[in-house]
């Protein structure tokens, strides 16, 4: 069947990669492959694509055909050339990095990860023996490469700091990866389709697919999406992973060895290699819940942007509320004390506590008692019946 053309988010949210329908059964969602083992032709096709000579099914914790429409989907979405999806977004923000760093190598992060919700990232990183670096400046191309030398292997950054909510400036740490060769890793998560960190110069991005791209609180996963215009190959002497033979299979080299497919050398490594050997594989039927989710993503952010846009008026012109600051459809605010904020928060009842944003459901996220700092998530509902909901918990405190 004729592939559909399509430019815009709305169109390849729906119809992006290459599923059409079932080759069998014409069925138009795809079908959930819930096997780990997959049937051999004979032992020469088995060795064939043990040897990554063709490629194929072998057990699903590296590849499964409904984790396939995911990857394409998303690809196609963000205007990437291959996605590896993966259990988790913090595996996912992990793996990639590990990818290309071993013991020894180190790490540019933005500063804002040190207090952010990928805080965890870096004991990790520091337990395989990889220095993590901070850029003294959020976005200062300047500060990226003072912390940059030979052993630098990528700069991570997020495009919006959860829950700081502050915007991280691409084009600096774009600029100064450019300059130095090393590949921009922008995660995501929290501005899907309104940030389109390709175009400023990313190599990959990554998303945790718990938030807005399930967006429906009922799954967790994670993508890795490498958008094509970071070449790997031009860069092996700073990338040696991707460059020179893997002793870890069969000696081959990633970066020759996906040319006959055109494929990413970056994903085929992680899939073959990390996910491998770490296992952090997802479910396919989370990827079936993150599918349906993906296909209402534009609409799903147009209406909880509008809404975000609503009760950002609000609470910018409330005389208990400081310090606003908004990003894609978080809001976040100061009220007078922890204790005002406790208050508040135990007095709403549109709005779930959560750990996670970007869902259907507004919520307020992991309230602390020694913060008067409260983020919200906006949801789907009407918006009248979220700004009551808040009026009538802002007159608790």
């Amino acid at each position: 069947m004729t592939q559909p053309h399509a430019a815009n988010v709305e169109t390849l949210a729906v119809h992006g990669g290459s599923f059409r329908s079932d080759p069998v059964t014409g069925a138009v969602v795809p079908p959930i492959y819930l096997t780990t083992s997959y049937q051999f032709q004979d032992t020469e096709h088995a060795r064939r694509i043990f040897a990554l000579e063709e490629i194929g099914y072998t057990y699903t914790r590296t590849v499964n055909p409904t984790r396939e429409f995911l990857e394409r989907r998303v690809s196609a979405l963000e205007g990437g050339v291959g996605a590896l999806a993966l259990a988790t977004g913090e595996s996912a923000s992990l793996y990639a990095l590990l990818n290309i760093a071993h013991s020894g190598d180190n790490v540019v992060l933005s500063p804002d990860i040190v207090t952010g919700r990928n805080a965890g990232l870096v004991a990790s990183l520091r337990q395989f023996g990889i220095d993590v670096r901070f850029a003294a400046e959020t976005g200062s191309a300047e500060s990226f490469a003072t912390a940059t030398d030979a052993r630098t292997r990528a700069y991570y950054v997020e495009s919006l700091s959860v829950p700081q909510l502050r915007a991280f400036p691409l084009a600096g740490a774009a600029e100064a990866a450019q300059q130095a060769g090393v590949p921009l890793i922008v995660d995501n998560t929290a501005q899907p389709l309104s940030v389109r960190p390709f175009e400023h110069g990313a190599a990959l991005v990554i998303y945790s697919a718990a938030e807005y791209l399930g967006g429906h609180d009922g799954a967790q996963g994670g993508l890795i999406i490498d958008g094509g215009r970071f070449s790997w190959e031009a860069h092996g002497t700073r990338l040696p992973t991707l460059s020179e033979p893997d002793a870890s299979y069969h000696g081959v080299v990633w970066t020759e060895l996906v040319k006959k497919w055109n494929a990413s050398p970056f994903v085929a490594r992680t899939r073959a290699h990390l996910l491998r050997d770490l296992g952090a594989a997802i479910n396919p039927l989370a990827v079936f819940q993150i599918i349906q989710g993906v296909e209402t993503l534009p609409l799903r952010l147009r209406r909880q942007t509008a809404n975000a846009r609503e009760v950002a008026t609000y609470l910018g012109a409330h005389p208990k509320v400081s310090g606003l600051a908004t990003g894609a459809a978080l809001i976040a605010f100061d009220l007078p004390s922890a204790a005002a904020a406790a208050r508040f928060t135990d007095a709403l009842t549109l709005f779930d506590p959560a750990v996670t944003y970007g869902g259907v459901r507004s919520a307020v996220l992991d309230r602390t008692s020694t913060s008067p700092r409260v983020v919200l998530s906006i949801g789907l509902e009407h918006a009248g019946d979220l700004l009551a909901d808040l009026d009538s918990a802002l007159a608790h405190i």
